[in-house]
């Protein structure tokens, strides 16, 4: 395991990729989400949410891994109610996929890797 060191920050980052998770909005939630070329998962989520933030570093690592194949977007819930309500979330953190428009396959709940892993196996070929 590689451990941080501040001193050595450049040196532990190089070669590491960083999240490709975008944060999507009301305004710009069709173009990024339901015009998207590829499937896109999103995440409906909240600051105040504990389960939300566990499940995070994993979208985060799935973003990279499945770069090109699947996005990964994150969408507030406080702050986009109207689409919160919309997709009829009740509970969070909620995923759901989306392709060609659609909403395809929908996750509840803080899941384990390998778990989103299976869930995701179809839709991203």
């Amino acid at each position: 395991m590689v451990r941080f060191n501040p001193r050595n920050q450049d040196k532990f980052l190089k070669g590491h990729n960083m999240s490709n998770v975008k944060n999507v909005t009301e305004a710009d939630f069709q173009a990024e989400v339901l015009n998207s070329e590829i499937p896109v998962l999103v995440d409906f989520w909240a600051a105040w949410c504990g389960p939300c933030r566990a499940v995070a570093p994993i979208l985060d690592e799935l973003s990279s891994e499945l770069d090109g194949k699947l996005k990964i977007a994150k969408l507030n819930v406080d702050e986009n109610p109207n689409l919160a309500g919309q997709y009829r979330i009740t509970s969070i953190p909620a995923m759901k996929v989306f392709k060609g428009g659609e909403e395809v396959h929908e996750i509840i709940g803080a899941l384990p890797k390998p778990i989103l892993q299976a869930q995701l196996a179809p839709f991203v070929g």
